[in-house]
């Protein structure tokens, strides 16, 4: 086997070794913390649905906020932004184990700090899974965000049976504080990193411009937006096992804090197991099989944890679903990774986290709520027939095959010398470019500029239309407007070698002596006459 499709090559790079390893030491610590958190509310409220909402407080701010941090991620230095998130976590996570040693803690402040801790791990997780890339070869992606599910899954398939000891020796602060030191590993390690810094030659995005080009260009990426539906429908299914296997341990199999630790333990060494089986199921298996046998191993998980009795039993099917956790969500997140190149990578993630985790939010709710009416086995069997809708899905809507797109950067793009003395907000920007297309061409060239459109959309322009001229109809003009010069400039930048395939079938369908003109405008306003030597100055936008 070569090293590239090793599932262990990136630990060859020093600097993912070495974040890697701290992450797997805060990790440990939020698993100690998340146990400490579910069995205290388990403690002082009687509510079900309490129960499950401190699952969904961690997962909500992800879900509200993964957006503006994905848009940072891609704007900022990904470095800091970490730092700072981290930083963050630790502050709360000392508040709270204060808060729990002196008795202070109730449901209502309980749900807060958590939801304190999901708003620092939703500013930290696009800049981390961003992070990745620059870190290990783009051929060794898929593996890294294997290796990260592992290393949180070996964490998981411990830290919760610590944690329930702790929990069951020393209470609920004693848990919280586990977590509070467990911080120091990873801001020591990011305090270390030096990453390379890429030179901007452009003025950054605003905030506004940043999360709506986000949205554009996942609402312009097919590929893309399949893997958001699969995996909210995947995080509100499978979220009913997480939020309610309190109850299970308490109520299903009559356990306490350390018997919930083994089954979240059960589940953490299953997904370990996943992840190392991922590579070899990929080369075997098209992405939708492993998909849709994720949501069917879930399925049998929950329907038997909803009738099971016994420890032993419900261990036993939790490390199945833990396999099937982490081999659709490392999927999703690998597929998402290798479709969208790094000027937007983060808000691409962010936008699957959103989706994903807007699934377990909800869901975590939805099953609280069921649990609450009708009793955790039943809520469980729901989750179950949710489940096998997931599967259907995939008839009308599978995942794209896994695959590696050349997303670099084009840099076909040279800046054109102006007879206009244009200042970088200057505008709007109005485009023409002049095609000669012979009649037999002309439903090659149509299909190919469907597609021209959709990259042109996807990377910031508006108003884009095809025009063919009455007079000589061979001549075809494609039209497109940007809002000022420095997004003109930003938008071709964007261009990556994936793309050129479509510019050079266009080039070839061409007939004319010369290449396609282009004609670059800036509007103009009406004036009122008289008052012309005040409008020669660049049109600037405000």
């Amino acid at each position: 086997m070569t090293n590239r499709m090793s599932p262990l090559a990136p630990f060859k790079h020093d600097t993912f070794r070495t974040i890697w390893v701290a992450s797997l030491a805060s990790n440990f610590g939020g698993l100690i913390q998340a146990v400490g958190a579910a069995w205290l509310m388990t403690s002082i409220s009687q509510s079900v649905n309490m129960v499950a909402l401190v699952q969904a407080s961690t997962s909500l701010p992800i879900m509200l906020f993964s957006l503006i941090s994905g848009a940072l991620a891609d704007n900022f230095d990904r470095r800091r932004i970490m730092l700072v998130a981290q930083g963050f976590m630790l502050g709360v996570s000392a508040l709270l184990t204060l808060s729990a040693y002196f008795g202070l803690v109730t449901p209502w402040l309980l749900l807060i700090f958590t939801f304190l801790i999901g708003c620092g791990t939703a500013l930290n997780n696009p800049a981390w899974q961003a992070s990745v890339g620059d870190m290990v070869p783009r051929d060794q992606l898929p593996a890294a965000v294997a290796l990260n599910s592992m290393g949180f899954n070996i964490t998981r398939s411990v830290g919760p049976a610590i944690g329930g000891a702790i929990v069951a020796a020393a209470g609920a602060a004693a848990a919280f504080a586990a977590n509070t030191l467990s911080y120091f590993a990873i801001l020591f390690a990011l305090f270390r990193w030096r990453p390379a810094v890429q030179e901007k030659l452009l003025p950054r995005e605003t905030l506004g411009r940043a999360v709506s080009a986000g949205f554009r260009y996942v609402a312009m990426s097919p590929n893309i937006g399949k893997v958001l539906l699969r995996g909210f429908s995947f995080g509100i299914s499978a979220s009913a096992l997480l939020a309610l296997l309190p109850l299970v341990a308490r109520d299903l199999v009559a356990g306490g804090p350390l018997t919930y630790g083994i089954l979240l333990g059960a589940f953490g060494l299953g997904a370990i197991g996943g992840a190392l089986l991922s590579a070899r199921l990929r080369e075997r298996l098209s992405s939708e099989t492993i998909v849709r046998s994720a949501f069917a191993g879930f399925a049998l998980s929950a329907i038997v944890t909803a009738f099971s009795t016994v420890a032993w039993l419900t261990s036993l099917v939790l490390v199945v679903s833990g396999a099937c956790w982490v081999l659709a969500l490392s999927l999703f997140n690998t597929t998402v990774q290798l479709s969208t190149p790094r000027w937007v990578v983060g808000r691409a993630l962010s936008l699957y986290q959103t989706a994903t985790f807007g699934g377990i939010a909800g869901g975590s709710w939805l099953w609280g709520f069921a649990a609450e009416e009708y009793g955790a086995a039943n809520a469980l069997i729901g989750s179950c027939l949710l489940m096998l809708s997931g599967i259907a899905i995939g008839l009308r809507l599978p995942l794209p095959k896994f695959k590696s797109l050349n997303l670099d950067p084009l840099n076909r793009f040279n800046e054109p010398l102006l007879a206009l003395d244009l200042k970088p907000r200057s505008g709007p920007i109005v485009v023409m470019i002049d095609y000669e297309i012979e009649e037999a061409d002309i439903p090659d060239f149509l299909s190919t500029m469907a597609e021209r459109r959709r990259i042109r959309i996807r990377d910031g322009a508006g108003h884009w239309a095809l025009m063919r001229d009455l007079e000589n109809p061979t001549i075809w003009t494609e039209t497109y407007h940007v809002p000022t010069w420095v997004e003109y400039v930003r938008h071709n930048q964007r261009r990556t070698q994936a793309d050129a395939a479509v510019g050079d079938r266009l080039t070839a369908l061409h007939r004319g002596d010369n290449p396609p003109r282009v004609h670059r405008m800036i509007e103009r306003q009406t004036i009122v006459p008289g008052h012309y030597e005040r409008y020669k100055r660049p049109v600037e936008m405000h």
